[in-house]
């Protein structure tokens, strides 16, 4: 399934994400919050590609359609007990 991703900060914190995957396209805007970058080991980590690689994530538990609105990445660490750990690794091999 190919998809892309196409990420925009829109607030202190919020990010635009734009995606297309097989014909379809959506948006949703992704909250980083610094208490989740906090307790994530995250802090100084760029936003953008935090929000990338978590939506890179998230495509690989759900389809991209499913994507609610807005998607916190609190929530997210809730319901992907690995999900931090997940976020490190990637960002740690860009």
């Amino acid at each position: 399934m190919e998809k892309s991703f196409d990420v925009e900060l829109v607030n202190q914190d919020e990010y635009l994400v734009r995606w297309a995957s097989e014909g379809q396209a959506g948006e949703s805007v992704f909250r980083i919050t610094p208490e989740f970058l906090a307790e994530a080991g995250l802090d100084g980590k760029d936003g953008q590609f935090i929000t990338e690689e978590t939506a890179n994530f998230l495509a690989e538990h759900q389809p991209v359609i499913d994507f609610p609105q807005t998607v916190d990445l609190e929530e997210i660490a809730a319901a992907y007990p690995d999900f931090a750990q997940q976020l490190r690794s990637r960002l740690e091999a860009r």
